[in-house]
């Protein structure tokens, strides 16, 4: 009984230095950070209040032992804790940065060719009616998929130029689907080829316009790709004279996912827009910071 109580006794003491090491830490820390000017306050308000009390020496103590603590260790404490806080922000900024890159990457794999079984099945049934037929469809999805896999799998350094040769080969391979019911235009000065362009994105408008404009109209219509250049704004439009759009409607997963990646990509300074043109069919527009070349 009694070497248990000493144990107790024993545990305790130990709780308490543990714990009185720890106010003396943040105490020493405190006074690496503080101004002199505060910490002239502070020795201030303890020597009136103790002189009120009648017990001027714990302030007398206070004032020493925080003077010598601050000269003598003070400016290497406080070294040390910037040290340490620029390095907590620098594996922070690391972390985040890792997690924007794992977004993106996650967002990008949704962008998936999900034609691509309907283009297979396409090029399967023309083997049997149309041999020379299937044989186009299957240049232009070899064409694709040479220029999509690379841009899917690559974190980095697509331009617009790439972007229009993937999506000419998606529309060559969309056209021997709907035939003359898809007419298509480009209107993008060569000069924007270099410009730095997400990667898909284009083509997840193009998609988008096909599948809810064109698809669903019975004569079809036409996709219009046009880009230009606003200010420090590079503007790259995607519209279709289809059955048009309601833009009171919620957005589906490919135009959900193109306001994520703009997001993650360039904050505030870009955005997508969606607008119904007076004369019918939608339009929807990317809009990013311009860079005339792309970074090497």
């Amino acid at each position: 009984m009694q070497a248990s109580q000493i144990n107790r006794a024993l545990d305790l003491m130990r709780e308490a230095f543990a714990e009185a090491s720890k106010l003396w830490w943040a105490f020493f820390d405190w006074l690496a950070v503080v101004e002199w000017r505060q910490l002239y306050l502070t020795w201030f308000l303890a020597i009136v209040f103790f002189i009120i009390v009648n017990t001027p020496e714990p302030a007398f103590w206070y004032v020493f032992i925080s003077f010598g603590v601050k000269v003598l260790a003070g400016g290497k404490r406080r070294a040390e804790l910037v040290a340490r806080d620029a390095t907590l922000k620098a594996d922070v900024a690391t972390l985040e940065r890792r997690l924007t890159e794992a977004q993106m990457a996650a967002l990008q794999a949704q962008v998936e060719p999900h034609f691509l079984f309907n283009t297979l099945a396409l090029i399967g049934r023309l083997i049997e009616t149309d041999p020379p037929e299937a044989a186009k469809v299957h240049a232009h999805l070899i064409a694709y998929l040479r220029s999509a896999l690379p841009q899917m799998r690559s974190s980095g350094g697509a331009t617009l130029g790439k972007q229009l040769e993937l999506s000419k080969a998606y529309l060559a391979i969309m056209r021997a689907r709907m035939k003359e019911r898809l007419a298509v235009r480009f209107e993008v000065p060569d000069f924007l080829g270099s410009a730095p362009f997400p990667p898909m994105m284009l083509q997840t408008l193009i998609e988008n316009a096909i599948k809810h404009g064109l698809e669903p109209k019975i004569e079809g219509g036409t996709i219009l790709v046009r880009a230009r250049v606003d200010g420090a704004t590079l503007v790259v439009d995607v519209c279709d004279d289809g059955v048009g759009i309601d833009l009171h409607a919620d957005e589906g997963v490919g135009l959900a996912n193109i306001r994520e990646r703009l997001q993650l990509l360039y904050g505030a300074q870009a955005e997508l827009v969606i607008e119904a043109p007076p004369g019918g069919g939608a339009c929807a527009s990317v809009r990013i910071p311009y860079k005339m070349m792309e970074d090497a």
